[in-house]
């Protein structure tokens, strides 16, 4: 590799965009299954697999679709990492091969914007797990006047609450990242430990095992099953669908392409599975204890009679839940901004950005139940990265042959410079591979009734990551094979 690099376009190299030293990769298998494990071991993940099972799944055919979707998921993540680890570029530099110097922004904006929504919805789970302690000692607080409008399905004392956390959030921000390291150490010693107790709690309350796994399936047909698997599995690959783009900027550290492919096939289709087998079994606790089944786990630890036992255990996920955002959804889609507009706009005032677009998602909505947190967000975004997926690993393996010039990847007139700056053809292809699902997602969020579209063409969202990845990769093998 060279070393020569451009270092005078500051518009395309920076010290933490430029290729990692190797004598600097010193990632090894067990760093990326630790990675994933800490990464699994959170709240979404729980509620990932809990509204399988409120949807209507018995807990074998919840935890299948969840093994298969993290299986289907780590094939474009080990794929996409190989270029990190092989040339110690992150994703944005590995994108600009494909998209373009410049069109590498694209790419980069739309794996912000979904990060964005994660912000949204944890910061929903935090402030929410505050409002279930505060209720407790401050009754008033669930009897607040109404000032949102009924569309906003809001309630006044859940939003003050959600804003207050918000506000911790974005001053984290203001403090910097290096702030939240004690709570990351805290998180990863906490949620095992919460994850263990409600298990035992599930097992104690159902007298073993036996009534959770002999609860039946909702689902009468083979039909009603098929109809809502193929959409939940769409919705497991989507709920990693933004690592499996920018994963090279973890394998660029990569002490070998073994260490990186090893190390992810031990710790993601394990540890996702393994945390979800806890929501599997607590949820379906809930409809044997409660009579209705519970999936949030915020909601089923305020129903504990204890005030001090809630108090301690909606703090813990607070602050768990503040850690694992500002790493997760913060640092990198702030990042993304800045790279815009490095001039005008820096670290913070990409945070606070991310915090905005965070709350004009609606969060509440998305998680109020398992049909939003599928439907609309898991698969909804999975249309987008799908598409970019199949355009980059096409470029990377079938055109490219995984060789890539470094040089001119920092270099505003080299070969990947394309047509000033972007490659039409990608561009292209992946508004292609959307187009298909737009239909579906109209649909879904009640934009157009039933007729408005052939119902052959509104059914592809429930396959909407596989058809977007599959269209824009064909589309631009073809186009570059014909350039």
């Amino acid at each position: 590799m060279s070393e020569n690099l451009n270092h005078t376009n500051t518009a395309l190299y920076s010290e933490d965009l430029a290729p990692v030293a190797a004598n600097r990769r010193t990632w090894t298998t067990w760093n990326y299954a630790a990675l994933w494990i800490s990464m699994s071991l959170c709240i979404p993940t729980y509620m990932l697999s809990s509204s399988l099972i409120e949807g209507g799944m018995n807990w074998w055919q919840a935890l299948l679709t969840i093994f298969l979707g993290n299986t289907i998921v780590l094939i474009p993540m080990v794929l996409n990492g190989h270029a990190g680890a092989k040339y110690g570029i992150p994703f944005p530099v590995f994108a600009r091969a494909s998209f373009g110097t410049k069109g590498a922004n694209i790419p980069a904006l739309l794996r912000a914007i979904v990060a964005c929504g994660w912000f949204g919805i944890q910061t929903w789970i935090g402030g929410f797990a505050i409002y279930q302690m505060m209720r407790l000692w401050l009754p008033s607080l669930e009897t607040l006047p109404q000032i949102f409008p009924d569309s906003f399905g809001l309630q006044t004392g859940p939003a003050i609450c959600f804003f207050l956390f918000w506000l911790l959030n974005m001053y984290v921000v203001y403090l910097g990242v290096d702030s939240i390291r004690k709570l990351l150490v805290f998180k990863a010693i906490f949620l095992p430990v919460a994850a263990l107790a409600l298990l035992l709690w599930a097992i104690v309350a159902t007298d073993g095992l036996g009534p959770i796994l002999q609860r039946p399936s909702k689902f009468t047909t083979s039909v009603d099953f098929f109809h809502f698997f193929f959409p939940a599995l769409t919705g497991m690959v989507g709920f990693w669908a933004t690592l499996s783009l920018n994963i090279p900027d973890f394998t660029r550290y990569a002490v070998s392409q073994k260490a990186q492919i090893k190390g992810q096939i031990y710790g993601l289709p394990t540890s996702m599975t393994l945390f979800a087998f806890v929501g599997v079994v607590v949820t379906s606790a809930t409809a044997i204890v409660f009579g209705t089944t519970i999936w949030d786990p915020v909601i089923l630890a305020s129903k504990f009679e204890s005030k001090w036992l809630v108090s301690v255990a909606m703090i813990a996920v607070a602050i768990s839940t503040l850690a694992t955002n500002i790493a997760a959804n913060i640092v990198s889609p702030a990042n993304d901004f800045a790279n815009l507009s490095p001039s005008k706009i820096d670290f913070r005032k990409g945070g606070y950005l991310t915090g905005i677009i965070g709350i004009l998602i609606f969060p509440w909505k998305l998680i109020a139940d398992p049909t939003g947190y599928i439907f609309t967000w898991l698969v909804g975004y999975s249309s987008l990265l799908g598409p970019v997926g199949g355009i980059m690993i096409v470029d990377y393996y079938f055109i490219r042959n995984q060789t890539l010039a470094v040089d001119d990847l920092y270099n505003t007139k080299g070969i990947y410079s394309f047509t000033q700056g972007f490659n039409p053809i990608a561009i292209w292809a992946l508004l292609l591979g959307i187009l298909p699902n737009v239909p579906g997602f109209f649909l879904t969020i009640k934009l157009v009734d039933a007729t408005a579209f052939p119902e052959w063409l509104t059914g592809l969202y429930h396959y909407a990551w596989f058809v977007g990845f599959g269209i824009s990769g064909l589309i631009y093998w073809v186009a570059m094979k014909k350039k």
